[in-house]
Protein backbone atom coordinates (compact mmCIF):
# COMPACT_ATOMS: atom_id res chain seq x y z
CA UNK A 1 0.00 0.00 0.00
CA UNK A 2 1.82 3.12 -1.45
CA UNK A 3 1.95 6.09 1.14
CA UNK A 4 -0.36 9.19 -0.13
CA UNK A 5 0.52 13.08 -0.64
CA UNK A 6 -2.42 14.65 -1.25
CA UNK A 7 -1.60 18.13 -2.99
CA UNK A 8 -5.29 18.51 -4.37
CA UNK A 9 -5.85 22.25 -4.62
CA UNK A 10 -2.63 23.50 -4.27
CA UNK A 11 -0.23 25.32 -6.62
CA UNK A 12 3.45 24.69 -7.20
CA UNK A 13 5.85 25.09 -5.67
CA UNK A 14 3.29 23.25 -2.95
CA UNK A 15 2.99 19.79 -4.06
CA UNK A 16 6.65 19.45 -5.05
CA UNK A 17 7.86 20.18 -1.82
CA UNK A 18 5.16 17.77 -0.04
CA UNK A 19 6.50 14.91 -2.29
CA UNK A 20 9.83 15.84 -1.50
CA UNK A 21 9.44 15.51 1.98
CA UNK A 22 7.89 12.13 1.61
CA UNK A 23 10.60 10.87 -0.49
CA UNK A 24 13.17 12.28 2.11
CA UNK A 25 11.12 10.66 5.03
CA UNK A 26 10.68 7.26 3.47
CA UNK A 27 14.18 7.07 1.91
CA UNK A 28 12.24 3.79 -0.62
CA UNK A 29 8.78 2.47 -1.44
CA UNK A 30 6.33 3.76 -3.17
CA UNK A 31 3.66 7.05 -3.03
CA UNK A 32 0.78 8.16 -5.01
CA UNK A 33 0.81 11.39 -5.06
CA UNK A 34 -2.54 13.33 -6.24
CA UNK A 35 -2.36 16.69 -7.73
CA UNK A 36 -5.21 18.56 -9.94
CA UNK A 37 -2.97 20.51 -12.83
CA UNK A 38 -0.66 19.55 -15.65
CA UNK A 39 2.03 22.04 -13.94
CA UNK A 40 1.97 20.11 -10.96
CA UNK A 41 2.18 16.72 -12.76
CA UNK A 42 5.01 17.50 -14.63
CA UNK A 43 6.78 19.48 -11.68
CA UNK A 44 6.17 16.13 -9.09
CA UNK A 45 7.51 13.81 -12.24
CA UNK A 46 10.79 16.20 -12.52
CA UNK A 47 11.44 16.15 -9.11
CA UNK A 48 11.18 12.15 -8.39
CA UNK A 49 13.11 11.41 -11.07
CA UNK A 50 15.79 14.38 -10.27
CA UNK A 51 16.09 12.43 -6.51
CA UNK A 52 16.19 8.64 -8.27
CA UNK A 53 12.65 7.86 -7.87
CA UNK A 54 10.75 5.95 -10.95
CA UNK A 55 7.69 7.75 -12.34
CA UNK A 56 5.74 4.17 -12.63
CA UNK A 57 2.28 5.24 -13.19
CA UNK A 58 0.66 8.60 -13.96
CA UNK A 59 -3.24 7.99 -14.31
CA UNK A 60 -6.24 10.91 -14.79
CA UNK A 61 -8.76 10.41 -11.55
CA UNK A 62 -11.70 12.55 -12.29
CA UNK A 63 -10.57 16.02 -12.02
CA UNK A 64 -6.52 15.32 -11.69
CA UNK A 65 -4.01 13.23 -11.62
CA UNK A 66 -2.53 10.34 -9.41
CA UNK A 67 1.17 9.87 -10.02
CA UNK A 68 2.62 6.66 -8.52
CA UNK A 69 6.46 7.29 -7.49
CA UNK A 70 8.88 4.10 -6.37
CA UNK A 71 12.40 3.65 -5.30
CA UNK A 72 13.64 0.36 -4.59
Amino acid sequence: MPEIVDASGLSCPQPVLMTSDKMKELKKGEIEVLVDTDTSKENVSRAAESQGWEVAEVTESGTGYRILIKKE
